[in-house]
């Protein structure tokens, strides 16, 4: 795979969004989604699903966001359909932020690193998703790795699964929330880069705006990927309710909003369009 741009992630992010608007796909191919495109739940099926979806949306969406997982369920003949993914639709122009959400310590976060940092590796992507949950400097690894490469981390931070706040919304031993804690983390992280730090976070995109008491400030000069615009309920006002004047730094992403358009490539296409249209006006930096 060719090198990664010795710009960095941030900047990249920046540029991309400005260019091409703040939607990201997500290219999950779900089984029930290749049964209703009528292609059979196994590696043939997976094949032809992915690289349809990225021929019709890497060349006009800032990011694409595979979720590994649903490669990796059909080994390694999954994997390199995954391989591919990454590769063809950083050849289209797109981003590529892979969804990982991998989280260990020492040398098993620092391979994990490699794996899909390292512009050398077949799945060296521009970003990755991470989990802090085993406290932020477990991270440190990734963090490494990220700037050796000009790559990017977006840490889970306030996700909107039911159960997020169980863990997010604690208290640490100082009294802030621990989803404040990581943003503080990624804060000092960012300090003085420009035009945007690397390292983002995950915020859902159907929580509720941050309460002032809890200390959770979502300015901290990096990217955010808001997962749930879309089928999943998250709307325009939604991005701007919850982020303010961090809005224009928001990737908000969906799969099914515009997977279920497919087979059909030009309708794939449109439906990233109309996201964008609906989003360019509160989201553009």
């Amino acid at each position: 795979m060719a090198g990664m741009s010795s710009t960095t992630f941030g900047a990249r992010f920046t540029a991309a969004l400005a260019e091409r608007g703040p939607f990201c796909v997500g290219i999950d191919p779900h089984s029930s989604l290749l049964l209703e495109w009528g292609l059979s739940d196994d590696v043939a099926g997976l094949e032809r699903f992915a690289m349809t979806v990225v021929e019709a949306v890497a060349p006009v969406c800032s990011l694409v966001k595979p979720q590994s997982a649903f490669y990796e369920r059909f080994g390694s003949r999954g994997v390199a359909v995954l391989e591919r993914v990454v590769a063809a639709s950083r050849e289209a122009g797109a981003l590529v932020l892979l969804d990982v959400k991998r989280g260990d310590i020492g040398s098993t976060s620092a391979a994990y690193a490699d794996a899909y940092l390292d512009p050398a590796s077949p799945l060296g992507s521009d970003a990755i998703t991470v989990s802090p949950f085993l406290g932020f400097g477990s991270l440190d690894p990734f963090v490494d790795a990220a700037t050796r490469h000009d790559a990017g981390l977006f840490v889970l931070a306030l996700t909107s699964n039911k159960e997020g706040p169980e863990v997010q919304h604690a208290r640490t031993d100082t009294g802030e929330a621990v989803g404040a804690r990581v943003l503080d983390h990624l804060r000092r992280l960012n300090d003085g880069a420009e035009p945007l730090g690397s390292f983002g976070a995950v915020v859902g995109a159907t929580i509720a705006a941050p309460d002032p008491d809890t200390g959770i400030d979502l300015d901290f000069n990096g990217p955010v990927l808001a997962p749930g615009f879309g089928a999943q309920g998250g709307t325009p006002a939604d991005i701007a309710r919850i982020f303010g004047r961090a809005a224009g730094r928001v990737a908000a992403s969906s799969s099914r909003e515009v997977l279920r358009a497919g087979p059909d490539a030009a309708a794939m296409r449109d439906a990233v369009h109309r996201a964008n249209d609906a989003l360019r006006g509160l989201t553009t930096p």
